[in-house]
């Protein structure tokens, strides 16, 4: 009898991998019946990742959508799974203790059966516990083993840790190869190896189509014994996401492995509405560039979920980093040349770091140093000069045991900045902390939600909660689309400089002040000069003296607040961001000098 292969849809995964923003709910309905009627998925992803943010983002329920979005699934007796992040739940930075808890019953409750939990370090300690609360809550836990490729991350590594997380309770493994750079022999070993020790349990496997292996890395893992395939559907398949449901099933079916038929009808309409929630707004967030596969990403192992917002902050950083060539007589660099340089930066300071796996929200950490160094050597400095605190949360141990060793020039910067390495359990630094928003919403006479499903909302996404309830983030959502539709609809230049300047007069400013130096924000965002929640009150005026490391300001970017800090001390000589100004990743927001 042919082996049976399931084929789970990632209706979610694709529109991250694509663009920032997820369709609404209203959209979500339309889409889902349709997507049963293709009768060929076992599974659909829902929800998950950033999906919930990306709701509250547009000032959109995501409580609802969630409800919405899985009832057909759960109607129809399709499996539905979501994603989750260990330590971090749904959001980039790690989660208190009982909100993590709650968030399994909520989810359960909500129509999701499966979680997807994963550790972007593929530290067991992250994972095992939510494989306990997902039990508690009723869900089925599937530990991710994330994919990447190393001198340490050997067929040997990944069925160590598959055997000891399904010994802690794991009911199914999922290979999460969220850069598509797993080789497709060695996926097959892994998969090969899983399943000598235990035949039983079912295997998923996730591959991004980026730098072309994915369809071979399919083929090799469902002849070694996988249960599960995760593909996508076009218009949003193969670039940077997955292969095509019709190309896998075709494939599948000609090994002679048992797989469902595909209703076409089905397939061409969930194709054409799909289209249409692209023509309606998500496209205008889409990166082209997404729809692209490039070998390039075989050696820096990026994941194909991040290439939206890294290019966004290329395009942030790429005045920046011309500025500081162009005050050091040095040749400025073109965009795609930029890019290149990123993808090896990340490739020289990888091992360094520990090799942490290139995923959410390690994949960012390890970017946002690679283009810190590159502005770093912009302005001759060393690199490493410039470390965000989430990054050096990372390096320190406090999300987790990276699976190397750091370079010793990373440890010796370490402790020259009085920075501790922490061992402890990464979810000990993160107590319970339900109560506080428990209060918080009863103060301001909220309603908890049904299933307490908008107090988990407020605990695990507090800012951008806060946002959604006052009608912040509809509002700024609005202005964003209509800056985005202005921009697509703007007339063609046919000739332009390939430089942009920064809309400041940069000249001016070095002109009367040679010697100031440019503070940078870190992400992309609303600037705020004056935040209750970090207790600003008034921002600085120019003239005043800063000291080197000051936070000058903060950046709301879309998954939490970064400050920004200055890199050296001196007085404040022009500020260019007024509070609530949006800008760009390494646009300028003042001069110190």
């Amino acid at each position: 009898m042919a082996k049976e292969i399931k084929l789970s849809l990632l209706y979610r995964d694709m529109w991250q991998s694509s663009g920032k923003y997820q369709p609404r709910v209203d959209q979500l309905r339309q889409i889902a019946p349709v997507i049963v009627d293709m009768g060929c998925f076992a599974r659909v992803e829902t929800n998950g990742g950033a999906f919930e943010q990306v709701n509250l983002l547009y000032g959109e329920n995501p409580n609802a959508a969630v409800r919405a979005f899985t009832k057909p699934f759960n109607d129809a007796g399709i499996q539905t799974h979501m994603l989750d992040r260990g330590l971090n739940g749904l959001r980039m930075n790690p989660v208190p203790a009982d909100v993590r808890r709650m968030m399994y019953k909520v989810k359960r409750a909500q129509g999701v059966d499966i979680t997807r939990i994963f550790c972007g370090l593929n530290d067991a300690r992250n994972i095992v516990a939510s494989i306990r609360y997902a039990k508690e809550g009723g869900m089925i836990p599937q530990a991710a083993l994330c994919i990447t490729h190393s001198a340490i991350h050997t067929v040997a590594y990944y069925v160590d840790l598959a055997a000891q997380l399904i010994r802690e309770g794991a009911q199914e493994i999922c290979l999460k190869d969220m850069a598509g750079v797993g080789r497709p022999y060695s996926l097959g070993q892994i998969v090969k190896g899983i399943k000598a020790q235990f035949p039983h349990i079912p295997i998923q496997y996730h591959g991004h189509s980026g730098p072309g292996f994915s369809v071979a890395s399919m083929l090799e893992v469902a002849r070694h014994g996988a249960d599960y395939i995760d593909v996508a559907m076009e218009p949003l398949s193969w670039g940077m996401v997955h292969p095509d449901v019709i190309t896998i099933q075709a494939m599948l079916k000609d090994a002679g492995f048992s797989v469902p038929d595909i209703n076409m009808n089905a397939y061409m309409e969930a194709r054409r509405l799909t289209q249409s929630f692209i023509d309606d707004f998500l496209g205008y967030f889409i990166d082209k560039g997404n729809k692209v596969m490039t070998s390039l990403l075989v050696g820096c192992g990026l994941p194909g979920g991040m290439m939206g917002s890294m290019m966004a902050d290329l395009n942030g950083m790429h005045n920046a980093i011309n500025l500081a060539l162009r005050q050091r007589h040095k040749k400025e660099v073109a965009f795609n040349d930029l890019v290149l340089q990123l993808f090896n930066e990340v490739e020289f300071i990888w091992s360094k770091l520990g090799y942490p796996p290139l995923v959410t929200p390690f994949s960012q950490y390890v970017k946002n140093i690679a283009l810190m160094n590159i502005l770093s050597l912009a302005k001759d400095e060393p690199r490493f000069s410039m470390i965000d605190k989430d990054s050096w949360n990372m390096i320190l141990g406090k999300m987790g045991r990276l699976p190397g060793a750091l370079a010793p020039e990373i440890v010796a910067l370490a402790e020259k900045n009085g920075l501790e390495f922490y061992d402890g359990n990464p979810q000990d630094a993160f107590p319970d902390d339900l109560d506080r928003f428990r209060a918080n919403m009863k103060e301001k006479g909220w309603d908890a939600g049904q299933d307490d499903e908008e107090l988990f909302e407020y605990a695990m996404h507090e800012r951008q909660y806060l946002d959604y309830k006052s009608g912040i983030a509809k509002d700024r959502f609005e202005k964003e689309l209509a800056a985005a539709k202005e921009k697509a609809n703007a007339p063609i230049v046919i000739s332009r400089p390939v430089v942009e300047m920064p809309k400041i007069d940069v000249a001016k400013v070095l002109a009367i002040y040679p010697h100031a130096q440019p503070v940078h924000s870190p992400a992309r965002g609303q600037v705020l000069w004056s935040y209750e929640v970090y207790g600003r009150s008034v921002a600085p005026d120019e003239g005043s003296e800063v000291k080197e490391n000051d936070t000058l300001c903060y950046v709301q970017a879309y998954y939490g607040v970064e400050p920004v800090k200055t890199n050296f001390s001196g007085k404040l000589v022009a500020l260019f961001a007024k509070q609530g100004a949006v800008v760009e990743k390494g646009e300028i927001v003042a001069f110190v000098g």
